[in-house]
């Protein structure tokens, strides 16, 4: 590291006059303590150099210690020779020194003798060595230091005066670190050797300071000015000492603004491009089910387009055409509906393409099953929608999107994208089943206050439902699970408890709404694209006339019969519920409506007197029993006329979760408990009605039925679907559940 010469010579100049003091100081002590050990170790190496010098008198004792003590001697006789002196001593002399010495020791042995007094001066003078050239080391670190920082604060001044005239540093010079001097001393010290090597050029030379190696150059990169660093800037195409130009002075700075705006680019093309096009989920299948963006970009949705228009916000957009449309039929948006469809797809080899005629459905019934619990849910398909605790009473799709508040359209739209999907269709028709029924209620098409349902969400995913139907030749029943105010009070009509359809205080209005929802539909479907796929339109499911006006009832179903088919549904069936009244009961009603056909639900477990049959009596009910009930029904003199069946299961018990409805408990083991004490069932109602009736065995996964049980409900299954297609058809309840 370079000096300053007229700083070291200052400094020297210091350090010698404080050791001038030191000693002057040292004196005036006297010969104890440290300052006379001192001295005695001067007086030492005074009298070695001086026996160097010159060869001892062969009368001189031998030994330093003893020459030592002959110099006491003399000296206390008042003798004037020095302690180095050359004078040799007389036999008077000599002897008066024997007598001395014999006479001293006693003396020292009283001390330790002779030989521990030498030991212990020779180890006072070892340790005034040690002193000393510590004290020498320590003046020396302090002259250093003393350098250092005056080379530092000089190297200071040059940096800002170099800063000022647009030069930049090189490479700098670590901080000080007193840990690091010895490396610092050694390195500078490597520096001053190599000075001569140095390659300088432009002002700092000119300004005298190129030998100084202070590290400053017009340029960035490199240190110290050796010639390796040199022969670098010469690759490089790089000169030093020249200022640099304005744009050079300020590269971090533009290569920053450039940083900046790379990234801001990249931000832009992921946003509007990759994350559209990804939709960005947490696995694979939510993946997929973000398709179809290609060319679509988010500006071309409006700013004010609601939710379900703007295929950015949806969960799912497989097989939709996400292009931005506010075009509305019945008042009904089309968004997600592609132009073009085919109808040429037949379910299997046994029934007509879509695009031929059915024909007769006495002669050809429809072999169709339910997609229930999806676009209208219920606790027994898919109980995990409700687990909660019992005191919160959340036992419908009313009070789950009460609870849940903006949470509900997150919700149910992942049920809805993911309980049915393509995959559910293509197995439907592979079953060899030619028709589906697929359940909705009346949120998907409008909402009223105080409602909490989800609206309009349901609606996009039934119009793909239609589409993958049409892509397996599958023919559609539509059915309007729930309407305003529920028509049976039943969970799956949207609402638990009261009936409000035609009861109550907003009767008459529900019912007026519920119309409304019909024209709305019917107006839609009545499209030429729906012409051969919806075979089925279904106007209200199970209304529960027993606790209905049937008068009330059966004029509203004449007045919505009249309005689809004035909206243009002409060809399609018009389904009405049956209603509980009893089949025969229907004799003579409604004769006036044509293509239509009266839904009958046939189960063995809701009925208090059917559940407690065993197998084979339920094998001969479904046999003799519903089939005299299908072909009374079909005979307009004993019953209404075309009849089918829209819901049938082989389910003998009501032992699965939720089914009665959440919390009840079942009929199966007389656990149902519905706040009713008219409708309770205390009683167990299995075929033994005592404590042996179990549901282990109804509730047991399928590997662990026993043959004998397969059996049983293969038979029943048959048995069913012989008897319903007497009349014009059957479709199953239901196709999946969340445990099945």
């Amino acid at each position: 590291m370079p000096r300053d010469p007229s700083a070291a010579r200052h400094s020297r100049d210091r350090e010698r006059e404080r050791e001038r003091r030191h000693r002057r100081h040292s004196v005036s002590q006297g010969a104890g303590g440290e300052a006379g050990r001192e001295e005695d170790g001067d007086d030492y190496r005074l009298e070695r150099r001086t026996k160097r010098r010159r060869r001892p008198s062969t009368s001189a004792p031998p030994g330093r210690d003893r020459d030592h003590h002959a110099r006491a001697a003399s000296a206390s006789e008042g003798g004037s020779g020095s302690a180095g002196g050359s004078h040799v001593l007389s036999t008077a002399a000599l002897a008066r020194l024997n007598q001395a010495n014999a006479s001293a020791k006693p003396r020292s042995g009283e001390g330790g003798g002779g030989d521990g007094a030498r030991n212990e001066r020779r180890r006072d003078r070892e340790r005034d060595r040690t002193r000393k050239r510590e004290r020498e080391m320590e003046r020396e670190r302090e002259r250093e230091r003393e350098l250092l920082v005056a080379a530092r604060r000089q190297r200071d001044r040059e940096r800002e005066r170099d800063r000022s005239r647009g030069y930049e540093r090189v490479r700098g010079l670590p901080e000080w670190n007193e840990a690091e001097d010895g490396y610092r001393i050694y390195r500078d010290r490597e520096r001053e050797k190599r000075k001569s090597k140095r390659v300088v050029s432009g002002a700092v030379l000119e300004e005298g300071r190129g030998g100084g190696g202070k590290g400053w150059r017009g340029l960035r990169g490199g240190a110290g000015g050796s010639s390796d660093d040199s022969l670098m800037r010469e690759k490089g195409g790089l000169y030093a000492g020249k200022k640099l130009p304005w744009y050079k002075q300020k590269k971090k700075l533009w290569i920053l603004i450039g940083v900046c705006v790379v990234l801001l680019i990249i931000i832009i093309i992921v946003a509007a491009v990759v994350v559209p096009q990804t939709g960005q989920s947490n696995n694979d299948a939510a993946e997929d089910s973000k398709s179809g963006f290609s060319g679509i970009a988010p500006g071309s949705i409006p700013a004010d387009a609601p939710s379900w228009l703007n295929p950015f916000v949806w969960q799912d957009t497989t097989d939709f055409n996400l292009t931005y449309t506010d075009e509305t039929v019945g008042d009904l948006p089309v968004m997600g509906l592609n132009i073009s469809w085919e109808d040429s797809a037949k379910a299997n080899e046994h029934v007509p393409a879509l695009s031929e005629p059915w024909g007769d459905y006495a002669k050809r019934p429809a072999r169709g099953v339910n997609v229930g619990g999806w676009l209208s849910i219920e606790p027994f398909i898919t109980p995990s929608l409700f687990e909660y605790d019992s005191r919160m009473g959340i036992v419908d799709e009313y009070t789950l999107c009460k609870y849940l508040g903006p949470r509900c359209e997150s919700t149910l739209e992942k049920h809805y994208a993911t309980f049915v999907t393509e995959d559910t269709f293509r197995e439907i028709a592979d079953a060899g089943l030619d028709h589906v029924r697929i359940p909705f209620s009346y949120w998907a098409v409008q909402t009223y206050d105080g409602d909490p349902y989800l609206f309009r969400t349901s609606w996009r995913y039934l119009l793909r439902a239609i589409e993958w139907c049409r892509r397996y030749g599958l023919r559609v029943n539509l059915d309007v699970h729930g309407l305003p105010g529920s028509q049976n009070g039943w969970n799956h009509s949207g609402r638990l408890g009261t009936i409000g359809w035609f009861n109550g205080t907003d009767g008459a209005t529900n019912a007026k709404r519920s119309l409304e929802i019909h024209d709305r539909l019917s107006k839609f479907f009545a499209q030429p694209r729906y012409k051969n796929i919806i075979t089925h339109y279904g106007l209200a499911n199970e209304p529960r006339m027993t606790y209905l006006s049937v008068q009330d009832v059966n004029g509203w179903t004449e007045q919505a019969y009249n309005l689809v088919r004035k909206n243009g549904v002409s060809d399609a069936i018009v389904v009405f519920g049956d209603g509980f009244r009893g089949l025969d009961n229907w004799q003579g009603e409604l004769t006036n409506l044509d293509r239509a056909a009266l839904d009958v639900h046939q189960y063995v477990i809701f009925n208090i007197n059917q559940i407690a049959y065993n197998h084979s009596e339920k094998v001969r009910y479904a046999c003799e029993g519903w089939t005299e009930q299908t072909l009374q029904s079909m005979n307009r003199a004993t019953g209404f006329g075309p009849t089918l069946v829209a819901e049938w299961s082989q389910a003998d018990t009501d032992c699965a979760k939720h089914l009665t409805n959440v919390g009840w408990g079942n009929r199966w083991t007389g656990t149902l408990l519905t706040g009713d004490p008219s409708t309770d069932m205390t009683t167990p109602r299995c075929p033994t009605m005592d404590n042996r009736c179990s549901c282990d065995q109804a509730n047991a996964p399928a590997s662990q039925w026993s043959g004998p049980y397969k059996t049983f409900l293969r038979m029943f299954a048959e048995a069913q679907m012989s008897s319903f297609e007497k009349g014009w058809g059957w479709f199953y309840w239901v196709w999946d559940t969340e445990d099945a």
